[in-house]
């Protein structure tokens, strides 16, 4: 079977035995894919969206540094104050798929252009924010930002770098998220802590100005090639049960992260005993592993890593709820961040796998269950805290990453009496056809194509 090409880059007609040569540079017939040939600019700009992407992941998480001082400051509890965090979740979650539809006709490099305006200012309100309701509505911009330039810079990497690039640039484009969760929070409670809350917004917000400018300078005009609709979106969801799988395990760990990391400067002062003074550089450290369990999760498989992520997590959260010592609490932490670290290049790989053909809506059903459970998190942690006590926010987590490794755990055993069935039909009945004894590509798990 001849593999289908990525999408956004379908030829309109056969290709030439011998094709013309590219156009030159300042030729304005030239397509986006001769510009990607051309060489430096195409990963200039990749990089500028991938630092578009850290830009965007760091503004929505950096309240999880900043909830204590922010709270005292404008009069919130720790727990109210946790809403920075819902907020801008939830509207990303819900802007994904809206912006990657309502998008269709227009270039996206002024889409994105656009969004990290919109995302710098938002920081800039909420750095000057009088009170608690204005700083709140700066947080609901940045959820629109962030949904739409993540879900539209997803499928951008074919159309930047030459073909056997382009999955080293998507690494690269997607990235920016596990970098920006694991660096972006520590920087912005140092800067927090050296300079007030407000120093630390307004400091994203420079960031993001920097980026525009990135944008603006090294982005090619990148006209739509593909158009998708709202109806394609459930559609995949129905005939696709890998995509299905991939969905649910999203909301299952990326919401027991958040209601417990979310809260994770509370714990470790009121579980662990940590000095105030100590939390950023701890936070630092909890940065450094997870770049490191990015770089570890990277090549493996994501139904197994994914396994082992929920089941780690499970036993560490439960672990930093109730062992008390700065010790204890500085080792689980920095597990917490080796182990999570993998979570979003792992998720992303299974959603490309399962849907090839179809991998910028299935990677826009992921963002939009991503952003929404960050949401959740965040909102069931909030409860937890102000309705039982700090540590059960950790408890909570615990028990949304066990059910996340039962999850993967049973898809995984399913998939695989699936291919055993449907091998033992292909050899029993020779009216069954095209299979070779395993399930349909397009509804096969990550673990069913390696």
């Amino acid at each position: 079977m001849t593999a289908a090409p990525a999408p956004g880059n379908e030829p309109d007609a056969p290709e030439p035995k011998h094709p013309p040569s590219p156009a030159p540079a300042s030729d304005p017939t030239t397509t986006t894919e001769d510009r990607a040939v051309a060489g430096w600019r195409g990963w200039g700009a990749v990089g500028a969206v991938a630092l578009g992407i850290f830009c965007l992941i760091t503004s929505e998480l950096l309240p999880v540094g900043l909830l204590t001082p922010v709270g005292a400051d404008l009069g919130v509890s720790d727990g109210t104050a946790g809403l920075m965090v819902t907020v801008p979740g939830l509207v990303a979650g819900l802007c994904a798929p809206l912006v990657t539809v309502g998008a269709g006709r227009l270039d996206r490099r002024w889409v994105l252009v656009v969004l990290i305006a919109l995302m710098a200012v938002a920081n800039l309100v909420a750095a000057l924010a009088p009170g608690f309701g204005v700083l709140l509505a700066a947080r609901l911009l940045v959820g629109v930002s962030v949904g739409g330039f993540w879900a539209i810079a997803g499928g951008l990497a074919v159309r930047l770098v030459p073909a056997h690039h382009v999955g080293r640039a998507t690494a690269l484009v997607f990235g920016g998220v596990p970098t920006a969760s694991v660096l972006g929070v520590p920087a912005g409670t140092l800067l927090g802590e050296l300079g007030g809350w407000r120093f630390a917004f307004a400091a994203v917000g420079g960031l993001g100005a920097l980026t525009l400018a990135a944008l603006l300078l090294l982005l090619p005009p990148l006209p739509p090639t593909r158009t998708i609709t709202f109806a394609q979106l459930p559609a995949l969801l129905r005939r696709n049960r890998a995509v299905r799988a991939g969905v649910a395990v999203t909301f299952l760990l990326v919401t027991g992260q958040f209601a417990a990391y979310t809260f994770v400067r509370p714990i470790l002062q009121d579980v662990s005993g940590v000095d105030t003074a100590y939390v950023s550089t701890l936070l630092l450290g909890y940065g450094v592993a997870g770049v490191a369990g990015n770089f570890l999760a990277g090549a493996r498989d994501p139904y197994r890593t994914l396994f082992t992520v929920g089941a780690s997590l499970a036993v560490i959260l439960a672990l930093i709820a109730t062992v008390p010592g700065a010790v204890a609490g500085t080792v689980l932490l920095l597990a917490w961040g080796l182990v999570y670290g993998g979570v979003s290049v792992s998720l992303q790989s299974w959603m490309i796998k399962a849907a090839p053909d179809d991998a910028e809506a299935a990677s826009s059903l992921m963002v939009a269950m991503f952003n929404l459970a960050i949401a959740a998190g965040a909102l069931s942690g909030g409860l937890a805290v102000d309705g039982i006590s700090v540590p059960a926010a950790a408890w909570a987590g615990a028990a949304l990453m066990a059910l996340a490794a039962v999850t993967v755990r049973v898809t995984s055993t399913s998939r695989a009496a699936g291919r055993a069935v449907m091998g033992t039909g292909a050899a029993a009945a020779p009216g069954v056809t095209g299979t070779g004894g395993r399930t349909e590509d397009r509804d096969a798990s990550p673990a069913d194509r390696r």
